[in-house]
Order: C-alpha cells, then structure tokens, then sequence
C-alpha cells in the first residue's frame, strides 16, 4: 500500500475551521471539517471561538494551530 504525505492531499479533505471548545479541564482545541452544530445547535454552547483557516494552514498539526491562535478567556463560576 501507497502512503500519501500530508502535503500531498487536497485542500478540499482537510478541516476548514479551528476551533475551541468548552472542555472539562477548560478551552480545548479542535479542527472541524464544517461549522455544522448538528440537530437542535446543541453544539453552539460549547464553541468559544472558531476560525476559518487559510489553505496554507489547513495541513498544521492542532499543537501549532493552538500555539499560533491562543485559547479566548473564558470565565469560570
């Protein structure tokens, strides 16, 4: 079997968005393919912020996106 390299995919099958969630210890980083908060928007709660990202930053692993775009501030109870 053939391996692709991550820089040889197309743009169109990489995560669009770079997102930052509500997450049980606090901010938690995510890459979605769609801003698609699914049946009722039960999602949109848990979005602090969300990003779409260029092509060129489509193919960064979550560790640098997150470095690159810090988490918002969230307030805690």
């Amino acid at each position: 079997m053939v391996r692709r390299r991550t820089t040889d995919t197309d743009a169109d099958d990489l995560p669009r968005y770079f997102v930052w969630v509500r997450g049980l210890e606090g901010p938690e980083p995510q890459k979605w393919m769609a801003m698609d908060f699914g049946v009722g928007d039960w999602k949109r709660p848990l979005v602090l912020a969300y990003l779409a990202l260029p092509e060129e930053e489509r193919h960064l692993p979550l560790s640098a996106l997150a470095r690159r775009y810090p988490p918002p501030r969230v307030d805690v109870l």
